[in-house]
């Protein structure tokens, strides 16, 4: 399976000056966590919830300041045509938890690590609903002994 079949798109994005409040804003319309800071066209960075409360709120600045004074600008990036297993290997490797996508150099999407989980939990049910069809549909056998 592609990142591309599993990761948000489009992307939640801002330029490098917008302030921390439009990227709460931001944030608070499209219920995400991150938000992608892009300038022409080029990921300069992210910027996550606790970027905003630690960073921002946590280090006395004001709600006008520029999201690039509290961005992330070392972000660690997967392709859209990457298998998901290499996503799976730079969460496990770096510790971060949402990676953004990008096609040919493009910002393209995000996969988060609640994406992988959805996936999983997806593919449990695909596997256990036939097993619980398959026991739902068997005749109680005889009580036990112990009538329990």
């Amino acid at each position: 399976m592609k990142v591309s079949e599993l990761m948000t798109a489009p992307p939640v994005c801002v330029t490098p000056d917008a302030s921390l409040a439009e990227v709460a804003r931001r944030m608070g319309e499209s219920a995400v966590g991150s938000v992608l800071v892009v300038d022409a066209g080029s990921l300069r960075g992210i910027v996550t919830d606790r970027d905003l409360a630690v960073r921002g709120a946590g280090g006395g600045l004001d709600i006008g300041t520029r999201v690039e004074t509290v961005m992330s600008s070392r972000v660690v990036t997967v392709a859209a045509a990457d298998d998901v297993q290499a996503a799976y290997d730079r969460f496990r490797r770096t510790g971060v938890r949402r990676l953004p996508v990008l096609d040919a150099g493009r910002v393209v999407g995000v996969l988060t690590m609640d994406d992988l989980f959805l996936d999983v939990f997806q593919r449990l049910a695909d596997l256990l609903g036939p097993m619980a069809r398959s026991i739902l549909q068997e005749p109680p056998g005889p009580p036990s002994e112990t009538g329990a």
